[in-house]
């Protein structure tokens, strides 16, 4: 149908072009309504991808085939501990070439650079036995194996630009955290997220200094690696079925999954998202209608002539088309740049990962087009009860 239309266009006078231009600050209003309805989908869906990304960084950067934790547990930053003895109960199962702990917690820090208390995610695990695919972490692995030496994300939200510096510069920091004086004597970089506004890294033995109240022996994460030549769903299974109900067996894209899918179901935050993208869509088509549906208001003694002189229905559906189209493409452009300044204030404002994706630009401008084709055919239902005798 639309490829039909675009045919029909090009044999013909742009009636559309015409009449849409002929009208200038109604054009520009049209415009600015589109490109309004753009942005807010552009920022709802960077917003909501930004949300996945972000919470999942860590998640994607796990040296594990597959992940071992607690069915209590909701998301990274609300684990809940299960016991290390599964881990070696996990080593029997043929295909399992190591399983070693992780262990996370929530706490409350002092800012180095400001001395305010704010929240940090804090991550241990034995520095011989590297958990994370991340070079920033794996070329310090003996400096967190020191007393109380930790890692600090530079990616971090919140007031720290001077204490980076400092520490890049080759100064050790120390400051506060549960009662105890830590050194921050290196950094890496992973980044901001909804759940989190920062992290420490360090080791198994460190963050048991800082939590004394912790055991050992409770564990956050069983990051299992699996020989090669085992296929790791296979492998999961085996440990499914020989492990206790009191551990959740997942594979690492499992992992992955179970965090964006608290965000998207067991948070709101992914619903108002999608919601906004939504409401997007149909303030574009309130617009788009209202601007086509004056139009043709204006021109329905043109249209009548038109259909007393032999031109049929679909042609004079069709310059209504042309005018939804236009507006689309040209309403598209300026979304498209100012959503593109958007992003960049909010990563610098947020530290999160907005940026602009060709898929996301293609997911958008096909949404406009169907946004203007749907306003469209609402204004022609008009247009095509238009009768000469009625209009002379």
């Amino acid at each position: 149908m639309m490829m039909w239309l675009l045919k029909q266009m090009q044999r013909r006078t742009p009636l559309g072009w015409l009449q849409l231009s002929h009208e200038k600050s109604r054009l520009l209003v049209a415009l600015s309504g589109i490109a309004f309805a753009d942005v807010l989908m552009f920022m709802q869906l960077g917003f909501e991808t930004a949300l996945y990304d972000s919470n999942t960084r860590l998640h994607r950067s796990l040296q594990a085939d597959i992940v071992l934790l607690s069915p209590q547990a909701r998301n990274l930053q609300s684990m809940s501990s299960f016991s290390r003895r599964r881990l070696y109960q996990a080593m029997d199962i043929p295909g399992v070439k190591s399983a070693e702990p992780v262990y996370f917690s929530n706490s409350i820090w002092k800012n180095p650079q400001t001395r305010r208390e704010t929240g940090v995610l804090v991550i241990g695990f034995n520095p011989n036995k590297p958990a994370f695919d991340l070079p920033d972490v794996n070329q310090q692995l003996q400096t967190i194996a020191l007393p109380d030496n930790v890692l600090f994300d530079r990616g971090a939200r919140g007031d720290y630009q001077k204490a980076i510096a400092q520490i890049d510069q080759g100064k050790i920091l120390t400051t506060e955290i549960e009662r105890r004086t830590i050194r921050i004597s290196g950094l890496f970089q992973v980044g901001a997220s909804f759940g989190a506004d920062g992290s420490l890294i360090t080791s198994d033995q460190n963050f048991l200094r800082i939590f004394p109240r912790r055991q050992s022996s409770s564990i956050s994460l069983g990051l299992i690696k699996v020989k090669p030549g085992y296929d790791a769903k296979q492998v999961a299974i085996a440990l499914k079925s020989h492990l206790r109900d009191d551990v959740k067996v997942l594979t690492h894209a499992e992992f992955i999954e179970f965090e964006n899918n608290f965000w998207r179901t067991n948070s709101p935050i992914g619903f108002i998202f999608s919601l906004g993208v939504s409401m997007g869509f149909v303030v574009g088509v309130i617009i788009v209608y209202q601007v086509l549906s004056t139009d043709v208001n204006a021109h329905i003694r043109e249209y009548a002539t038109f259909k007393a002189i032999g031109y049929r229905n679909y042609y004079l559906l069709s310059v209504v088309f042309e005018e939804a189209l236009i507006l689309a493409l040209l309403g598209f452009i300026p979304g498209v740049g100012v959503s593109l300044g958007l992003y960049q204030l909010t990563r610098a404002a947020t530290n999160l990962p907005m940026y602009m994706t060709l898929m996301r630009g293609l997911q958008v401008i096909i949404l406009t087009f169907m946004m203007c084709a749907i306003s469209g055919a609402i204004a022609t239902r008009k247009l095509q009860s238009a009768d000469p005798a009625d209009m002379f």
